[in-house]
């Protein structure tokens, strides 16, 4: 089970990641609601749109308790969060950041507890693996571009694994079970290599 402090370095790597990626002239503390609506067009998929909000409005509210700035901001019926306007004058850049923080870490728990890491994990890597490739190309070390090639790779034992299991009925089951746990590792390195790899500036 991934622990608080490992989720809080998930949720702050997606912000950095978020700041890299979408050009904007939003402040870049404000990534979190972009990190949000990312989360929420693929939560829905899993868990539905009354899911996700319910997801989101608790992580809220477990959020401001420690960040009371957040009390202007409310859940959609749609899942999406509202009230940044009323947030701006309210807070300077850093706290902003740093509710933005606090919110995508406690959404990112309360998955975990949900779905379980694995789940969590693979509705997450999409979200940080297509900055990690493009980061790849401007200075990331040797030792992180490795990593994400065990990646593609065990993603492609996966598929094939999969592709085995249809043609031979005998061993299906065992064989998409197998493939499962292969492309749970793969998400995992691939998450592991996301954290631990240099932040972007």
């Amino acid at each position: 089970m991934m622990l608080p402090l490992q989720t809080r370095d998930l949720a702050q790597r997606l912000l950095a990641y978020e700041n890299v990626a979408v050009k904007t002239s939003e402040p870049t503390e404000y990534a979190a609601f972009r990190v949000c609506e990312r989360l929420r067009q693929t939560v829905i998929t899993l868990a539905g749109v009354a899911g996700f909000r319910s997801l989101l409005s608790r992580a809220l509210r477990l959020a401001r308790a420690e960040a009371p700035s957040l009390s202007a901001v409310q859940v959609a019926a749609d899942g999406s969060l509202k009230g940044l306007d009323d947030l701006r004058p309210q807070v300077d850049a850093d706290q902003a950041r740093e509710a933005g923080i606090i919110l995508i870490t406690q959404l990112l728990g309360l998955l975990v507890r949900v779905v379980g890491e694995a789940m969590t994990l693979q509705l997450v890597t999409p979200e940080i693996l297509p900055d990690l490739r493009f980061l790849s190309k401007s200075g990331i070390p040797i030792g992180f571009e490795a990593i994400l090639q065990e990646v593609d790779d065990l993603q492609g034992v996966s598929a094939r694994l999969e592709e085995l299991a249809e043609q031979y009925p005998p061993v299906t089951e065992a064989l998409m079970t197998i493939s499962g746990n292969v492309l749970n590792t793969a998400t995992v390195l691939a998450v592991v290599a996301a954290i631990k790899s240099p932040k972007p500036n």
